[in-house]
């Protein structure tokens, strides 16, 4: 695995430097953040990027095209992520980011994608002053990265997505299914191993803003097209049902 450059190192990189010129432009003090809540990013297509440009000034132009139709503090949220990640004046603009999300954490959690809101776990794991909110965050990331890569392994295998085998489903009512390593199948339909991590969950999901998000995405998971969604919908015993 390569190793990651040490901050000396970043300092002293041209391509660092590159990657953050012009984002004085883009740093406002002061903000209304009720008049971006309501002003809506006019365009004709939404286009989601893919990578991301060495200049920043284009970079941001790509990622404002994301947000078409969407109210500007959305977008204002994504800018400050770049910021951070361009190493642009990282403790001011790190301060700005948890005062958004301090101020508008329930409208933040309503309207941006798990794209978002991972990106937005992923800041606050980098450079949250407490250890226990990076710990929380780094939890939210690691949830999402985990079902991601899952679901991009059914998502590209040859053919369409296999259902379940009904015989199968109703054979691990009853036997242990080995995976690997002392692991074994989730017994489909009663099984109470996702609600005992769910009551595990609830308590760090009771803090303000990080646990909101890990609270969101977590709901959001069990209503998207992933394995937690597809189970659900066979789970007929409720007292071990693990969503809200």
């Amino acid at each position: 695995m390569a190793r990651k450059k040490t901050r000396f190192e970043r300092f002293f990189s041209f391509n660092q430097h590159r990657r953050r010129f012009g984002a004085n432009r883009h740093v406002f003090a002061d903000l209304d953040y009720a008049r971006l809540k309501t002003a809506l990013i006019e365009g004709e297509t939404v286009e989601q990027t893919h990578g991301s440009e060495k200049s920043l000034e284009q970079h941001l132009v790509n990622l404002r095209r994301e947000f078409t139709g969407e109210p500007e503090l959305l977008w204002h949220h994504a800018r400050l992520i770049v910021l951070i990640r361009r190493e642009f004046k990282v403790a001011e603009t790190f301060r700005q980011f948890r005062s958004l999300w301090e101020s508008e954490a329930d409208f933040l959690c309503e309207r941006l994608n798990l794209r978002w809101l991972i990106s937005a776990t992923d800041t606050f794991a980098d450079h949250h002053p407490e250890p226990a909110e990076r710990s929380k965050a780094m939890m939210v990331s690691l949830l999402v990265n985990t079902v991601k890569i899952y679901e991009t392994e059914r998502a590209l295998a040859q053919g369409a997505p296999l259902p379940l085998d009904p015989d199968k489903v109703e054979h691990v009512q009853s036997h242990l299914v080995p995976l690997f390593s002392g692991l074994s199948c989730f017994t489909i339909g009663t099984d109470d191993t996702l609600r005992n991590m769910r009551w595990r969950l609830d308590p760090f999901m009771e803090s303000h803003p990080v646990g909101q998000i890990a609270k969101t995405v977590f709901d959001r998971l069990q209503e998207e097209d992933t394995a937690f969604a597809r189970l659900k919908a066979l789970h007929h015993r409720s007292r071990t049902g693990w969503w809200s």
